[in-house]
């Protein structure tokens, strides 16, 4: 049975890496760039619609203020790559700005930060997967009829790609990232010399129609709310800047110097293309609305629900390239494709964080340990049930997402901002080298500016977006927050129960006496083999223990005992409504009682079967033994197995899987199969 599952694993992710592979592993920038910052780059995709329909609420001419908007989106990269770059020289672990905030902030202040990125990351799968699967269904109509199935099997093809390896799928990632920003790129510049040059005149499809405004003339408080609204949604595409902070040991080496190289690329390449999207999209004159089918009017005229809304980036790339033109069509799918792959900076950055947080005791253990092609495989499964769920609950409707976003983000960047200017500070005090504390002054101005403008955007997003979803998001974070700190507390309170004395070690070690029972139903070759084990341990007294169900079967056990001449004295439990679990239980607690400085020793005989089916067949007694007896203090269960004729199947079933590279062969080892075989002869 196992081998029907590994086989299929195998096809799908791969064989499975040696440890000692993992430097092969490591991305050159080139790979990293796609892989850690496809989420900031592509959502130039969606951004600048999102700046346009906060704005068409007070009507087409609030988008004159979309490019003041830009700039300040534009100064708040710069500032958060700035800052960041100090982050990946200063803590090159992997850490992030968890690492960060818990050094210098104390264990809440990085717990706080830990759950708001793993909140983030969640919604950065959740809606890139929405947005591409809104951009694809523009030109498919089974995708946009689709959505939730469609976003679910792109969901479940990211998660495979993940599974066989990061620079694996960073391969795969690579030329459709590029693609795009090319694409872009020659967007931009043709459509600049089109318009600047040729003195073309360039229009959306949507440039004569009109948008009827939810608010007409807004000014003073509520003009400034409605700009700070379109300011925060902007504020998308700064999401997974921080992932390149988290992702430091995945570069090769000089690590912090690639990932501080990267992170400047990034920031270059997603104002650039952010900032020539917006400038187009006034250029063409194109229309957005949040309720295009009520708002957005044609001719006087609602276009009605049947009206498909397409993004930004399609409506600019019909008028610069025209529709149906060959660089149209290849942008629009390497735009739907790239917002796919934008996922793919939350799973490498997810499972990162989750591995460290575990390490650090506040998640599962599993998720600490690598999968068989060295990725973090819990973890990317974590991720990816998660986003499922988010997608299934809003329908894959990135609108409706997006409001939930960017409050985790800027939660950790600014807590992990201002945890750099006391690393910064706590550095000075003992710092005597004149170049380098004019370097940590430096350093500890771009944190300290970075802190007070994330902040500031903090506020602004909670502000402005509380009430649209933001408060689901904020939900999400104490969730993860009193999860993992149940967690922590948990495994906290393990490690000091089961903590060895220090003064008196023997007396939690040594038990006074050992008394042993073998538990007998029948008198055959696997009961025999556990009596013939027990009395090799040597126990202080050693009895059989049967329960009387069957009073002819019983009679018929004694004989047989008497009849062998064993000498090992037999117990009968008298069972008056035919239970065997309760009496066999309750005697075992009674040996305790008589004696608590007793250790008891069960010894159960198990038959071992060669196929699943088998398994519903034997053994189920002793499996409700086991169960009750592992709670029972002072008790140790031994299970003695007995190998059918059946299972010799699976012994050859499992040779071979061990030459197929076994799940959980990275972990384990190499095994010798040769030196087995030998050991099993002897």
């Amino acid at each position: 049975m196992s081998k029907l599952t590994d086989v299929p694993k195998r096809i799908l992710i791969g064989r499975a890496l040696r440890s000692d592979r993992l430097g092969e592993t490591l991305l050159p920038k080139r790979i990293a760039l796609p892989v850690f910052a496809s989420d900031p780059l592509s959502s130039v995709a969606y951004a600048p619609g999102e700046v346009l329909l906060v704005l068409s609420i007070a009507g087409v001419s609030a988008y004159s203020y979309s490019p003041w908007i830009a700039l300040a989106v534009v100064v708040l990269m710069f500032t958060v790559v700035a800052s960041y770059r100090q982050n990946v020289h200063a803590y090159p672990s992997g850490g992030g700005d968890y690492e960060v905030a818990n050094t210098n902030l104390g264990p809440k202040a990085g717990l706080t930060v830990a759950s708001a990125l793993l909140v983030d990351y969640v919604l950065t799968v959740a809606v890139s997967i929405s947005s591409g699967v809104e951009n694809l269904g523009s030109a498919v109509d089974f995708v946009i009829e689709h959505k939730v199935l469609s976003a679910m099997i792109m969901i479940l093809l990211l998660t495979l790609m993940n599974l066989r390896g990061v620079k694996e799928s960073g391969n795969f990632f690579a030329i459709p990232t590029y693609v795009f920003v090319a694409g872009v790129f020659i967007m931009i510049a043709w459509g600049a010399w089109r318009g600047l040059v040729l003195g073309d005149t360039m229009k959306a499809p949507t440039a004569d129609f009109t948008i009827k405004a939810e608010h007409e003339g807004l000014a003073g408080f509520a003009l400034v709310f409605l700009l700070l609204r379109a300011f925060s949604s902007g504020c998308a595409a700064l999401t997974g800047v921080e992932a390149i902070s988290n992702g430091v040991p995945a570069f090769r080496k000089p690590k912090s110097k690639n990932a501080a190289t990267t992170l400047a690329l990034m920031g270059g390449l997603a104002v650039t293309m952010f900032c020539g999207i917006i400038a187009l999209a006034m250029a063409t004159d194109v229309r957005m609305a949040e309720k295009p089918a009520e708002d957005l009017l044609h001719n006087g005229v609602p276009v009605g629900p049947a009206y498909v809304q397409n993004p930004v980036i399609s409506q600019v790339a019909e008028a610069v390239f025209g529709n149906g033109s060959f660089l149209f069509i290849l942008l629009a799918a390497a735009t739907a494709l790239v917002l796919f792959l934008a996922a793919n900076t939350a799973y490498n950055g997810f499972p990162l964080l989750g591995s460290i947080l575990a390490q650090d005791r506040y998640l599962p253990r599993q998720l600490h340990t690598r999968g068989d092609r060295l990725a973090f495989s819990n973890g990317i499964v974590l991720l990816a049930g998660a986003a499922a769920l988010l997608v299934w609950i809003y329908d894959a409707d990135s609108t409706r997402l997006i409001q939930l976003y960017i409050v985790g983000v800027f939660v950790s960047f600014t807590l992990s901002q201002i945890g750099m200017v006391r690393h910064w500070n706590r550095h000075l005090r003992s710092e005597r080298d004149t170049a380098k504390r004019r370097h940590m002054f430096r350093s500890r101005a771009i944190n300290a500016f970075g802190a007070t403008f994330t902040g500031l955007v903090l506020v602004v997003v909670l502000a402005t977006k509380f009430t649209h979803g933001a408060w689901v998001a904020l939900l999400g974070m104490l969730i993860f927050y009193a999860t993992m700190t149940a967690i922590r507390r948990h495994y906290d309170n393990v490690a000091e129960e089961i903590a060895a004395a220090e003064e008196r070690p023997d007396e939690y070690v040594r038990p006074s006496r050992v008394r042993s029972v073998v538990l007998v139903s029948k008198l055959h070759k696997p009961t025999l083999r556990a009596l013939a084990y027990a009395k090799l341990l040597h126990a202080n007294q050693l009895e059989a223990l049967s329960v009387s169900v069957d009073p002819a079967e019983t009679k018929a056990l004694k004989a047989e005992w008497e009849r062998r001449g064993i000498d090992v004295p037999l117990k009968i439990l008298d069972s008056p409504y035919r239970e065997v679990t309760r009496p066999v239980i309750e005697y075992i607690k009674g040996l305790r009682s008589e004696n608590p400085r007793d250790a008891v020793s069960v010894y159960i005989p198990e038959y071992v079967v060669g196929h699943w089916y088998e398994h519903l067949l034997h053994n189920q007694s002793a499996l409700r033994l086991k169960g009750r007896l592992l709670f029972t203090p002072g008790v140790m269960v031994t299970s003695v197995p007995y190998q059918l004729a059946s299972s010799e199947a699976a012994r050859k079933r499992a040779r071979k899987r061990a030459e197929w590279n076994a799940p959980g062969a990275v972990r384990r080892g190499p095994v010798d199969t040769r030196k087995k075989e030998s050991a099993g002869k002897q």
